[in-house]
């Protein structure tokens, strides 16, 4: 079994869990997105799964990519592996669940909102806040709408504002809000229903609907991430937004 420095991956009966490691706010830097492409891989080569897990240890789900990672010649790096965790996430052969406790912001959100089946514990929150940077999220902005409409993923990512896990749920962006006491006990009610199916039928299951938004999903995620990275990431209100919040101050738009 390999070991990581930012996450741990194990399997425990037919199920996988993969838990980001980096408390208190799980912030996604490139070596641990990857050391999450680096499990997903692997994963795809199992086929026996009956389910992956992805939770977060701390006070968050996880609060996002690493701010400093969008800087200078890290922004295109970056971008490029955090969505090959996504390629990948459609690729894997079984479900996948996340289990949000706490913040799932930014890319933590794109994470949590991506997987097949979201259960959050009542006090999660779950936001795009990139606007407030003069960014955009590009997985939300090609996932948020099959999942929510296009209304509301205009309120959220031209808003940045955060919203409770019953208003996540509400919208359609995750499955189920549960209390702390309960979270668990539907966790393995979950994976209890998913280990008595055949892994060969879940993941024939998951490839037909998932075939049906991969093609569309690969298409329009490339062409977004071209807008990301030649229209907006080197513009001054960019790298303004970026500045400003590692700074701890108010950003002054130049609108350029």
């Amino acid at each position: 079994m390999k070991t990581y420095q930012n996450i741990s991956f194990a399997v425990e009966e037919n199920i996988g869990f993969l838990t980001l490691n980096r408390p208190p706010l799980n912030v996604l830097n490139m070596e641990m997105m990857e050391e999450i492409v680096d499990v997903l891989k692997d994963i795809c080569d199992q086929p026996g799964l009956n389910g992956l897990v992805i939770r977060g240890e701390g006070k968050a789900f996880s609060a996002g990519v690493a701010v400093e990672d969008h800087l200078g010649d890290k922004a295109e790096p970056m971008i490029h592996v955090f969505h090959k965790m996504f390629h990948l996430l459609l690729k894997v052969p079984c479900p996948t669940i996340a289990v949000v406790e706490g913040a799932a912001l930014g890319g933590g959100c794109e994470i949590a909102t991506f997987c097949d089946i979201s259960i959050a514990a009542e006090e999660a929150k779950f936001g795009q806040p990139e606007i407030n940077l003069g960014l955009f999220p590009p997985v939300s902005v090609v996932v948020f709408p099959w999942l929510t409409g296009v209304n509301k993923t205009m309120e959220l990512l031209l808003t940045g504002k955060t919203i409770t896990a019953q208003e996540a749920q509400a919208c359609g962006l995750i499955n189920q809000v549960k209390n702390r006491d309960e979270l668990e006990g539907e966790l393995e009610e979950l994976l209890a229903n998913l280990r008595s199916k055949s892994p060969l039928a879940l993941q024939v299951t998951r490839q037909a609907v998932r075939e049906a938004m991969a093609t569309t999903f690969a298409a329009s995620l490339g062409k977004v991430e071209q807008i990301y990275l030649n229209d907006l990431i080197d513009t001054e209100d960019a790298q303004e937004g970026l500045h400003s919040f590692l700074e701890k101050r108010k950003p002054q738009w130049k609108n350029a």
